[in-house]
């Protein structure tokens, strides 16, 4: 039957009432508690491993997860850019709609069509300024917050060496000062 719990037929006593369960651990439905039943202990027998209708067939967890989560493919867009992205197309999807009706008082012949013909030429300005919007958003926040360098770029090498040759820049000034303070103290022979 396929239930948890059998039921007796209303033949048999006159009312249906649940069987006896079996307990834990116990066998149910002919199935052995190891989780194995007649075929797989036979594939096991026989020495076949996996497939449909060997041992592994029978191994199948009880609860699989509904479903399974994979890394995003790209990164999350900065809060500001992602506002300015949903104002946009919510703007452009206004005009559009502006535009369809406009079209549509147009044919009809409508006192209408031509506030919304003016309406829809004022929503394409919008909606090309909330593009820029979004474009010049993304600028700002890639200039403020920079692009992640990686460690191998020119660039950071380029820093690198700058900074090295400053610091022996330094060395040498504080070894040449330490020199003219102390009097030519340290030198062996005057010239």
């Amino acid at each position: 039957m396929g239930t948890a719990e059998r039921r007796e037929t209303p033949g048999d006593g006159g009312t249906a009432h649940p069987a006896a369960r079996p307990g834990p651990g116990a066998p149910e439905h002919g199935i052995p508690a190891d989780g194995r039943g007649g075929a797989g202990r036979a594939a096991e027998r026989a020495g076949v491993t996996g497939g449909a209708d060997g041992a592994e067939a029978w191994r199948q967890p009880a609860c699989r997860p509904l479903w399974v989560e994979e890394p995003a493919r790209r990164h999350r867009l900065p809060d500001p850019v992602r506002t300015a992205a949903v104002r946009a197309v919510l703007v452009i999807a206004v005009t559009l709609v502006q535009a369809v009706v406009a079209f549509l008082c147009t044919l009809a012949g409508s006192w209408a069509a031509f506030p919304m013909v003016i309406s829809s030429v004022v929503s394409t300005v919008v909606a090309t300024w909330g593009v820029l919007d979004v474009w010049v958003t993304r600028q700002v926040w890639n200039q403020r917050h920079g692009v992640v360098s990686t460690p191998s770029s020119t660039a950071r090498a380029l820093r690198r060496e700058r900074r090295r040759a400053r610091r022996r820049a330094r060395a040498d000034e504080r070894a040449k000062e330490r020199t003219r303070r102390q009097g030519g103290a340290g030198q062996l022979s005057h010239p």
